[in-house]
C-alpha cells in the first residue's frame, strides 16, 4: 500500500524560498508509482516560462511502490529523450549517462523513499536520493530543464501529472458532459 504523504507549501533551497507550484501522482496503469511536487520561486502555469529564468526549482518525488532503480533510471532517460530534439539529446548524452549511474548505486527504491531534483543557480542540478546527495552537481542548465521536461514538456510521461504540477485545472470528461 502506498504511504500517505503531504508536500509542504514552502521549502528552502540554498537560501531561496520556494513555493509549491503543484503536486500530483504518477500512475502506471492503475498503480501509483510516485507522488510528485514542483517547487518554484515564482509560481507559473507555463513550463516554457520556467525555463527562461535562472531561478531555483525543485521536483520532489516520494515513491508509492517498490521499483528497481535501474528501471526508474531508464524511464527517466526515455522521458527526457521524448521531449528533446536529436541534437539536444546528443549534447546531453554524457549527463544522461552520468544520471543513469547515479541510480545504479541503489538496487531498488521502496515505498516512502524520496528523490529531489534541484536546480541551484550557480551550482547546477543536484540529485538527492534518500536524503543523501548523489554525486556531483550537473552544471548544464539545459540538463535540469530536459530532466523536468519529462513531466512538464510537450510529451509528458503523464499529462494529468503535468497539469497537476503546473497547477492547471482541467475539467474532466464527466464535467464537460454535464455542461
Amino acid at each position: 500500500m502506498a504511504p500517505s504523504f503531504t508536500f509542504p507549501a514552502k521549502v528552502q533551497l540554498s537560501g531561496r524560498n520556494l513555493v509549491l507550484n503543484g503536486a500530483g501522482i504518477r500512475f502506471r496503469a492503475v498503480f501509483q508509482v510516485y507522488h510528485a511536487a514542483l517547487y518554484v520561486e515564482n509560481p507559473s502555469h507555463n513550463f516554457a516560462d520556467m525555463t527562461r529564468n535562472n531561478e531555483a526549482r525543485r521536483v520532489h518525488l516520494m515513491m508509492a511502490r517498490e521499483i528497481k532503480s535501474d528501471e526508474l533510471g531508464k524511464l527517466f532517460a526515455r522521458g527526457v529523450q521524448d521531449n528533446l530534439d536529436k541534437a539536444s539529446a546528443a549534447r546531453l548524452m554524457p549527463a544522461m549517462l552520468r544520471m543513469s549511474e547515479v541510480f545504479t548505486d541503489y538496487k531498488r527504491l521502496d515505498p516512502g523513499d524520496q528523490i529531489t531534483l534541484d536546480w541551484v543557480p550557480g551550482q547546477g542540478t543536484v540529485i538527492t536520493v534518500r536524503g543523501k546527495v548523489a554525486g556531483e552537481p550537473f552544471k548544464e542548465p539545459e540538463f535540469f530543464n530536459a530532466l523536468i521536461g519529462m513531466w512538464l514538456g510537450a510529451n509528458p510521461v503523464d499529462a494529468k501529472l503535468r497539469d497537476a504540477l503546473l497547477g492547471v485545472k482541467r475539467p474532466d470528461i464527466t464535467d464537460q458532459a454535464n455542461r
